[in-house]
């Protein structure tokens, strides 16, 4: 298998810096693994600070050289032009990259040294596929799904905006939503595909899928974007989970962050349904 190159784009907004700094350590020993194992021999990691002041962008800088201060990585910021959007930021790398293969990454999630390694040599082996979601944990150990079936406006309702008791009434419909059904049974070293609808807190995907859909749509502020280039990514190649590429995510959704984010997440939804469909139950 010939050595890929990697690009890592990373998108902060008024960051937990103790909590970047784990991502970054995390990064940091996959990154150097996969070199080490030959799977790589290039990265390119780039951070972008959508804070829009000095302060914030200086201490995500400061962070990131502190912790690739000894590793073999090219890396770069972006950083003043204010709060551009999540895809959108992202896309300022993808669409200027030239490398294998790109990983779309949270500020708030830990690799397993082995997660870049595993990730490399499946996409090495299986030319099919050209985006990858890993498995996902809490900080607490428990499973978190993050690959989902197409949504319905249903689901979404109560899963961010029911009480608890009517959730556990809807358990065995939120629970297949969240594919329980595929991913409480897929062996360590099996995988599923394709993924209707993969989380935006890891995506690592080939170049030439970038190319073929544009990435991110820009008209996503914030929320469904993931969903959206899920879709996208679905028509032009194969997607998968791979349970062997492990995870933390720390991160939440838009519910409990105050009205203005469920105020994205509503029009993101909309959105999202006007371009692919709407699917009320």
């Amino acid at each position: 298998m010939t050595p890929a190159t990697l690009t890592v784009s990373i998108v902060t907004y008024r960051p937990d810096l103790a909590l970047l700094d784990r991502t970054l350590r995390t990064l940091a020993a996959s990154l150097v693994a996969a070199r080490e194992q030959g799977l790589m021999r290039a990265a390119n990691v780039v951070l972008i600070d959508n804070t829009g002041t000095r302060a914030s962008a200086s201490a995500v800088i400061t962070v990131a050289r502190k912790v690739f201060r000894d590793v073999e990585v090219t890396m770069n910021y972006l950083h003043g032009h204010a709060n551009i959007g999540y895809g959108a930021a992202h896309n300022l790398v993808m669409h200027g990259g030239n490398t294998n293969y790109h990983l779309v990454l949270n500020p708030d999630v830990e690799l397993a040294v082995d997660a870049l390694p595993s990730a490399l040599k499946y996409l090495g082996e299986h030319a099919e596929i050209g985006v990858l979601a890993p498995a996902a944990r809490r900080e607490d150990g428990t499973r978190e799904y993050i690959c989902k079936r197409y949504p319905t406006v249903l689901d979404l309702a109560l899963r961010g905006f029911a009480p608890r008791a009517l959730r556990r009434l809807f358990r065995k419909r939120l629970d297949r939503y969240e594919m329980h059904d595929l991913v409480d049974r897929v062996a360590l070293d099996e995988t599923i595909s394709p993924i209707p609808a993969m989380s935006g807190s890891f995506m690592f995907v080939r170049r030439k899928a970038i190319e073929a859909t544009g990435g991110f749509d820009p008209g996503f502020f914030l929320y469904f974007e993931d969903f959206d280039w899920s879709v996208r990514l679905n028509r032009v190649t194969r997607s998968a989970y791979v349970p062997r590429v492990r995870i933390v995510h720390h991160g939440g959704g838009a519910t409990g962050k105050g009205p203005r984010h469920v105020g994205y997440f509503l029009r993101s939804a909309a959105r999202f349904f006007n371009k692919h469909g709407w699917k009320w139950l």
